[in-house]
């Protein structure tokens, strides 16, 4: 089993991780976006830095993902790992482009004061690459699922710690043609999740260490 500092830190990044969810479509400007304003709302910092939190948050939630793994120690949850960093992996290359193309796109349109440059936009979002981000989510939202599977099996955790995670991963494509009151809410299923997943793991390091103390004692003391 992990130590007691491992553990913490694991619940401590789907923590981070949850927040940063919901400050991406709180922070992430929506505006018409085959318009000058939306050019505007692509050049500015708030695009940069709401996808920037959302690329965090998929990196911690991996983490944390790892850190459940280990407190588990199932080869379910282990595959979960597996599947949801791969996933996670063709997700951000998709982020990656999105943050930063469209970026691009919309300083020049701004400084061009030229709209028809927006139609670069849909290049990057709907060419090869809306086939990765697809696969990506996809794994990610199966590779949540054994997570929750691996929790329910374990009776380590609260059974249902991990449900708002595979409700939530599994509305994550869908929620992209949402508007932002809608995404923002989808965020807060996340991040319930995360927080959920956190205090599970940090009771049961709780309850753990007591038990590993007087396990280390007696090894101490001598044995036959």
């Amino acid at each position: 089993m992990q130590s007691d500092t491992e553990q913490r830190m694991a619940a401590i990044a789907l923590v981070v991780a949850g927040v940063c969810f919901l400050l991406y479509p709180a922070i992430r400007p929506f505006t018409d976006e085959d318009s000058l304003a939306g050019a505007k709302a692509f050049s500015s910092d708030a695009w940069v830095i709401a996808h920037m939190l959302a690329v965090l948050a998929f990196i911690l939630f991996s983490l944390g993902l790892s850190g459940l793994a280990q407190r588990l120690q199932t080869r379910l949850a282990r595959s979960s790992v597996v599947v949801s960093w791969i996933g996670v992996g063709l997700t951000l290359t998709y982020y990656g482009a999105e943050v930063f193309g469209l970026h691009a796109i919309g300083a020049t349109v701004v400084e061009k004061q030229d709209v028809t440059l927006l139609r670069l936009a849909d290049d990057i979002r709907f060419g090869p690459g809306i086939t990765v981000l697809i696969a990506g989510l996809l794994l990610l939202a199966f590779g949540v699922l054994l997570a929750e599977i691996a929790v329910w099996r374990s009776g380590d955790l609260p059974r249902w710690s991990g449900l708002p995670l595979v409700v939530g991963f599994a509305l994550y494509l869908p929620q992209y043609l949402a508007s932002q009151p809608v995404r923002v809410a989808h965020a807060v299923l996340i991040t319930a999740g995360c927080f959920w997943i956190a205090s599970a793991l940090w009771r049961a390091d709780r309850r753990s260490a007591p038990l590993l103390r007087a396990t280390e004692s007696t090894d101490s003391s001598g044995g036959c």
